[in-house]
């Protein structure tokens, strides 16, 4: 592997720069994301689910050209005329593509080219927000939508990345473990924190940008449940695993239960049973299992087996909501990708039991709620109402944010959504009843 190159630590408040540093800012931190990489690391896709490095930085450049300056730049001459079809990730409206299963196989465009390609877009899209003030309002609307493309795809940078090194028999570092963070040894017990039932609001509501799936504030009802205040670690999973948990019928889902025997899953994605004990694959290659840090990629089922081990469950989508409003989340204290350690980090030895922590930030949880639109939800018209609507069938919801989320992306309301065999992301568990 090349030397490491630092993320660059677009802060959190970046919604206030001026558009023009904004726009640069996020397109600089996807390049730094690839910097790691050899050429050969991104155009491998060991899974259809996990997309080449490569086409991440050439479809989000292809995002910018068909949307923005296409649209609204006078004279502008696209860079390529196949890249629409290479590039094009799931928008029919636009045309045909390669087959998502396919994106390993473009070995040309040579990764050199897409890098002209970005820069040659970033250099007209720099013309084109020189003209914003002439523009209609949908210009604005689009750009951001663009802006908060490119950070989804930045978090799918990371988890990808991450995959594709894990098939490696070398077990490659994509970069240095940190030298200086600080070692828990225990996470402190896990507390249960009330929440009052009743009827909630939920769903966006004020300034700033949310995706169309957030729209429809709306009532609901829930009875008194309680939250546990972390989430769950991974010597808590231990546990679970240690007990047998992955031989016993009894705590799964039917079709979770066909999963581990058809997989035969014994443990989360990443760990490894070696003579010293439990290792995962990290970012940072293969590592000793931090018994202190949040479990993570574990698939929907395994989150539920492990609840219902427990005796427990997860809490549904709404509960997750209210709760993170009764107790004021904040990013201040999780792990973004802005922090560059890749890992969702322990909880500190002194954290108050009376507060609610990791809500956003280190992983996503699992809700029990399916992905279905909220009340009052119209899919948009165009290539754009693709975005989010026709994904909501059997999928179920995830709140949060992870270690891989830039800060300035996550809000209390986002709606993130996979199937329920799904390991691939930084998804972990909270605890309900």
């Amino acid at each position: 592997m090349s030397t490491p190159a630092p993320l660059v630590a677009t802060p959190a408040s970046a919604n206030h720069l001026g558009l023009a540093a904004r726009f640069q800012a996020i397109r600089h931190q996807s390049v730094a994301l690839c910097q790691p990489l050899l050429p050969e690391d991104t155009v491998v896709q060991p899974v259809i689910d996990v997309s080449p490095p490569k086409w991440h930085l050439a479809h989000t450049t292809w995002f910018w050209e068909t949307f923005l300056l296409r649209e609204y730049l006078p004279g502008y001459q696209v860079f390529h005329s196949d890249y629409a079809f290479l590039f094009n990730s799931y928008y029919n409206s636009l045309g045909s593509r390669v087959n998502r299963a396919d994106r390993g196989t473009l070995s040309r465009p040579p990764l050199n080219d897409i890098y002209t390609y970005r820069a040659y877009v970033d250099e007209h899209m720099e013309q084109l927000l020189a003209l914003q003030d002439t523009l209609p309002p949908a210009f604005a609307e689009v750009l951001e939508l663009g802006l908060q493309h490119e950070q989804q795809h930045q978090e799918l940078l990371a988890t990808d990345i991450k995959y594709i090194l894990s098939t490696s028999p070398l077990a490659p570092a994509y970069q240095a473990a940190p030298k200086d963070r600080p070692s828990v040894a225990t996470a402190p017990p896990a507390t249960w924190l009330p929440v009052p039932g009743g009827v909630h609001q939920i769903g966006f509501e004020g300034e700033g940008f949310c995706f169309d799936n957030e729209l429809g504030r709306h009532s609901v009802y829930v009875a008194d449940f309680e939250l546990q205040n972390r989430l769950v670690t991974n010597a808590e999973y231990l546990e679970f695993i240690e007990a047998g948990g992955y031989q016993d019928f009894r705590h799964w889902l039917g079709e979770g239960w066909d999963l581990v025997k058809q997989q035969q899953w014994v443990a989360p994605l990443y760990w490894v049973k070696l003579d010293a004990g439990w290792h995962r694959f990290t970012h940072h290659g293969l590592v000793p299992v931090d018994m202190a840090a949040p479990v993570t990629h574990v698939s929907f089922y395994e989150a539920d087996a492990y609840a219902q081990w427990r005796g427990l469950r997860l809490p549904t989508e709404q509960e997750w909501e209210i709760a993170a409003r009764h107790f004021n989340a904040t990013a201040a204290n999780g792990t973004f990708l802005e922090s560059g350690l890749l890992d969702p980090q322990p909880l500190a030895p002194g954290a108050s039991p009376n507060q609610c922590h990791q809500l956003l930030g280190d992983a996503w949880e699992w809700t029990y709620s399916p992905y279905h639109a909220y009340p009052g939800y119209h899919r948009a018209a165009g290539a754009l109402g693709e975005y989010n609507g026709k994904f909501m069938v059997n999928q179920l919801v995830l709140r949060g944010g992870s270690c891989a989320t830039p800060e300035s992306h996550i809000r209390i309301t986002y709606r993130n959504f996979f199937h329920a065999d799904k390991r691939w992301q930084f998804t972990g568990i909270r605890l309900a009843r």
